[in-house]
């Protein structure tokens, strides 16, 4: 009977399955563009005439990018859709829908399968973002890999190509947050907890506007995040450190915990704030927050990289050295 089930093994695959499909149907998000979702081979989603498709997939990973004894399996699932959301609004895109490949081992608790499941398909309600598909698969760990499906005005995505010499640099709300909590947690104090907002209506506000450069999600630390912006055109970040916008009474926190607060504010990564250039002449920070509805800072400037090569930059480098 299924009320003894307790695992993810005993319930099978094609329960399982089904088990989400049924997940997805009471949220219900609203799909005006999803023709087909769960169900069948493929889903199908419909684009209209003047929009162009924006596509990234990334992955959670058992041990890697999170632990059970520190996360609950909603935050768990909460934070994967979020992580890839933010991609999207890095490109000014608007969601369109999200899959999922769940690889698990079938001793996984089926509360803790349940429970990836409400968070993942409360950030999907929450951003309109519907699960339309995707594999489940027999692992020796958990892991979770989504892939987002985006839209956004042909010929008007924000890419990481189009920053010069001379522009400012700004970032969205505040950075640090999630990097504290993280290292807290990673000592025994406490859990992590808090899911940041992915800056979707921001970028598709930044995407309209005149005199935006490159752009970028902070997800593995500011640093790294800015070389990934600007190195491969030969660009650097000139950063004023005391500019950082940084959560009230973060440095205390950080000082209690034996942290510095700087390190966690350029290299902790999860902010899931948006990291752009913008042109000298281009909106000033009050004007952009104005725009994108939240608090925008202008931390530095973009200039032409020197020769010499200094300390690699800080932030999460998945394999390891950069």
């Amino acid at each position: 009977m299924l009320g003894s089930v307790e695992t993810l093994g005993e319930l099978g695959e094609d329960a399982a399955i089904e088990r989400i499909a049924r997940a997805a149907r009471r949220v219900g998000v609203r799909a005006p563009r999803v023709r087909l979702g769960i169900g069948d081979d493929a889903a199908l989603l419909r684009l209209a005439p003047s929009e162009e498709l924006a596509v990234s997939t990334d992955a959670r990973i058992e041990g890697v990018h999170f632990r059970w004894r520190s996360e609950s399996p909603r935050h768990v699932g909460r934070l994967a859709l979020v992580a890839n959301l933010s991609d999207l609004a890095a490109m000014g895109a608007r969601p369109l829908g999200f899959l999922l490949a769940l690889a698990a081992p079938p001793q996984l608790a089926l509360g803790r399968f349940d429970g990836l499941l409400a968070g993942l398909l409360h950030e999907a309600r929450t951003h309109a973002c519907p699960l339309v598909g995707g594999n489940l698969c027999r692992a020796r760990e958990t892991s979770l890999t989504l892939t987002v499906l985006g839209a956004v005005p042909r010929g008007r995505a924000l890419t990481r190509r189009g920053a010069r010499p001379g522009d400012r640099i700004c970032v969205t709300g505040r950075l640090g947050a999630m990097a504290l909590e993280v290292a807290r947690a990673e000592r025994g104090r406490g859990r992590v907890e808090q899911v940041p907002e992915p800056r979707l209506a921001a970028g598709r506000a930044l995407a309209r506007l005149r005199g935006i450069g490159g752009a970028i999600d902070v997800s593995d630390g500011l640093e790294l995040d800015l070389v990934r912006l600007l190195g491969p055109a030969g660009l650097a970040a000139e950063i004023d450190g005391s500019k950082l916008p940084l959560p009230r009474g973060f440095a205390a926190r950080c000082r209690r915990a034996g942290l510095d607060p700087l390190e966690l504010a350029l290299g902790g990564g999860e902010d899931y704030e948006l990291a752009f250039s913008v042109r000298p002449r281009g909106p000033s920070p009050r004007a952009l927050a104005a725009r994108l509805g939240l608090p925008v800072t202008e931390i530095g400037r973009v200039v032409a990289r020197g020769r010499g090569r200094g300390r690699p930059a800080r932030g999460w480098r998945h394999l390891g050295r950069g």
